[in-house]
């Protein structure tokens, strides 16, 4: 999990309260906005595009970890297990 300080974050839900007004939805919209700030504004070396992958990859990871899982879980209770 991204634990940031809780000023920052005041400072970046604010952009994605925007993502939200503006429907911002996994559907092309999010990856056009992730690489399109990749390719204007992240460094091209090594360590640059090694940490931005790596915070995407880490991302994806959370999602499954925290929600991904509880759905899941719940989905086995309500259906039964394979």
């Amino acid at each position: 999990m991204p634990y940031i300080k809780q000023d920052r974050r005041k400072q970046i839900d604010s952009i994605v309260e925007a993502m939200h007004k503006e429907s911002i939805c996994a559907n092309g919209d999010l990856n056009y906005i992730l690489f399109s700030y990749f390719k204007k504004y992240i460094d091209k070396n090594y360590n640059s595009i090694k940490n931005y992958c790596g915070e995407l990859t880490e991302c994806t990871e959370e999602i499954r970890r925290r929600i991904l899982s509880e759905y899941e879980d719940q989905k086995v209770l309500e259906n039964g297990d394979i």
